[in-house]
């Protein structure tokens, strides 16, 4: 049997707790550890030996850094670490970038503790566990597009945007147009409500 070391890196403590409680069950899981400071999150993969790290993308006071980006720097300086999200932003958007920096998986948070030692066994054996819908997203917004989706989603105008981004109304407009392609949609408005459901903007409240 391949014993796992589990790292994980998230914000809350109560679930930690709890993660930590449910996986006590489990003989295929040798340690299970979780980090409270991020400076300290290479270091403690080296001297634990750890094997896959579970990572949050909203890491709250952990970082000003989603986990994503911390995932991606910790790719490009340890390539063979295994990293599944870990998270209850289940978005499409976020599948794909993970996928695209080299994570090893992206799970929901409200899977069962079965369905996450199955997926850390997998991973472990060098597989990956991506939900299908991952797929789904074909063309990337640009980061121009998502900040002109960012203004629209404010109320912005037009003309003020290409102000403020240095470009003339015509070429904002070639913008939308594809950005609306991109998401499949007819209009601002569309465009806005799509990107916040797969992950481009932030919910507005």
């Amino acid at each position: 049997m391949f014993l796992i070391n589990i790292l994980l890196v998230d914000d809350h403590k109560l679930f930690a707790k709890s993660l930590a409680i449910a996986l006590e069950e489990y003989e295929e899981i040798e340690e299970f550890h979780y980090i409270t400071q991020l400076l300290d999150l290479p270091e403690m993969i080296k001297s634990k030996k750890i094997d896959i790290v579970l990572m949050d993308i909203n890491l709250g006071k952990l970082s000003t850094d989603d986990g994503l980006s911390i995932a991606r720097g910790l790719k490009k300086n340890a390539p063979d670490a295994k990293i599944i999200m870990l998270t209850g932003y289940d978005l499409p958007v976020y599948k794909y970038e993970a996928r695209q920096m080299g994570a090893s998986g992206f799970l929901n948070k409200n899977i069962s503790p079965d369905q996450l030692v199955d997926a850390l066994l997998a991973v472990n054996q060098n597989q990956t566990c991506f939900p299908a819908e991952e797929a789904l997203i074909i063309e990337e917004l640009t980061s121009m597009e998502k900040k002109i989706l960012s203004l629209v989603s404010i109320g912005k105008k037009r003309r003020d945007i290409a102000a403020e981004l240095y470009i003339s109304e015509r070429t904002l407009s070639n913008h939308l147009q594809h950005i609306y392609e991109k998401l499949d949609v007819d209009s601002s408005v569309e465009a806005v409500t799509k990107a916040i459901q797969m992950g481009y903007l932030a919910p507005l409240f």
